[in-house]
């Protein structure tokens, strides 16, 4: 899956610049981001989540119409509803998922729509064409967030710290940031983590531990496709560390080493917890996602908070 290391300057300009391109071809008319257009269990759906992130980059690097495009999908689907509740995933046209897929129901992903839309709109100065949305969206969310959901790897249900972190992020909060800090604390340790260190609800001392216990891992359990290192982690360790005064270079130039020689970047990589669990998932969907859209937008975040 991963190919040499890219090199630096003109190389991690090259990388960049296919980023933008991966992840513009990935988007649909109708403003949706395919999840990973060559991978068959990703290609057809739009995540709430990954969507959110993707945009927040494209609008960082000034892709603005495509970030908005984005901004106008999401909100299409919030007014069809307006009591909600929503998914967690669409299709690219915006349809409803009427598949047997379990996981609908997530809270983050909505949470992370208004914070994009409201990064969008306070970094350009534009005007927001979303505050009937987003209003529909905080106030269900104030009524919700504390309903069991599943977390961010669709693998458990509960009351998940960087679920209510990711919600807090769009509607603050003093009650929600004080459930983030405590879930982080009580629950098992994930790589999801370093993202509530951006946001700043949770210290430099978690950050060491996620660092030291699972690196680039998702959690010490993990066992999709072998467990392996996700590239979006490694730019949610650099970004915390960037946060906190720290050096991030490291992580900036392994994502850089992860990329395939056509530069394309992977869902995870080949050092893996459980090497003996990547065969039956290759049996069951294939070779692992690559590119990944969420891969690609992380990199361009890490560069510009770097920069």
């Amino acid at each position: 899956m991963a190919g040499g290391h890219l090199g630096r300057d003109e190389d991690v300009a090259d990388l960049r610049a296919r980023s933008i391109d991966v992840i513009a071809a990935g988007q649909a008319p109708s403003g949706a981001y395919s999840a990973a257009p060559t991978f068959g269990q990703y290609r057809d759906y739009c995540w709430f989540r990954d969507g959110s992130f993707i945009a927040d980059a494209m609008s960082r690097v000034g892709e603005t119409s495509s970030a908005e495009s984005f901004f106008d999908w999401g909100a299409e689907i919030v007014r069809a509803r307006p009591a909600g509740p929503w998914d967690a995933r669409y299709r690219i046209d915006g349809s409803h998922d009427d598949t047997s897929w379990w996981p609908h129901h997530q809270l983050d992903g909505l949470g992370l729509w208004v914070w994009a839309t409201r990064n969008h709109v306070a970094r350009h100065g534009v005007a927001s064409r979303w505050d009937d949305a987003i209003e529909l969206v905080t106030a269900f969310l104030a009524a919700h967030w504390r309903d069991p959901c599943v977390d961010w790897w669709e693998e458990r249900e509960g009351v998940h710290a960087v679920t209510v972190g990711s919600i807090w992020a769009g509607i603050g909060g003093d009650e929600l940031a004080h459930a983030s800090r405590a879930g982080c604390s009580a629950e098992r340790l994930d790589g999801s983590h370093a993202f509530l260190v951006v946001l700043g609800l949770v210290d430099g001392s978690h950050l060491e531990r996620v660092e030291r216990e699972l690196g680039y891992h998702r959690h010490a359990d993990d066992e999709y496709y072998g467990g392996g290192e996700w590239p979006i982690l490694a730019a949610f360790t650099g970004w915390a560390r960037h946060a906190l005064g720290l050096d991030a270079s490291a992580q900036l130039a392994w994502i850089e080493a992860a990329a395939t020689d056509d530069g394309m970047l992977p869902e995870q990589t080949r050092e893996r917890l459980r090497p003996e669990r990547y065969r039956p998932w290759v049996e069951r969907w294939g070779e692992p996602a690559v590119p990944l859209l969420w891969s690609h937008a992380m990199y361009l975040t890490l560069l510009d908070v770097l920069a």
